[in-house]
């Protein structure tokens, strides 16, 4: 998930190239949902993919305009079981587990 703010005087310039089309994710990466908060000082956005580089290349054309801050996220469906495991177990969680979820499945990542 990218979690993006502006910058100061960014708002026009964010705002032009937004509705000019050039939000769109690069190549790989999979929008699943943009959302901006209501006072227009934070926003949302959460892709899916598994090429950093091409995450990489989807958020340098806006780090003049939003601080950018990128979080690896997991659905709840994946971390149940890890923490039911963990908590039988009696230990706090392994970063490891964590990364690397026992479906197989790759934890969505985020750019812009």
């Amino acid at each position: 998930m990218l979690v993006w703010s502006l910058k100061s005087g960014a708002f026009r310039e964010a705002a032009g190239r937004f509705l000019a089309g050039q939000a769109s994710p690069p190549a790989g990466i999979t929008l699943l949902g943009r959302w901006h908060s209501t006072d227009l000082s934070i926003g949302f956005t959460l892709y899916e993919g598994d090429d950093a580089a091409a995450m990489y290349a989807g958020s340098a054309p806006w780090a003049d305009l939003l601080d950018l801050k990128t979080h690896i996220v997991v659905e709840d469906a994946e971390v149940g079981p890890i923490l039911a495991q963990t908590l039988a177990a009696g230990q706090q969680p392994e970063k490891e587990a964590i990364r690397n979820p026992p479906s197989g499945r790759k934890p969505a990542s985020s750019t812009h």
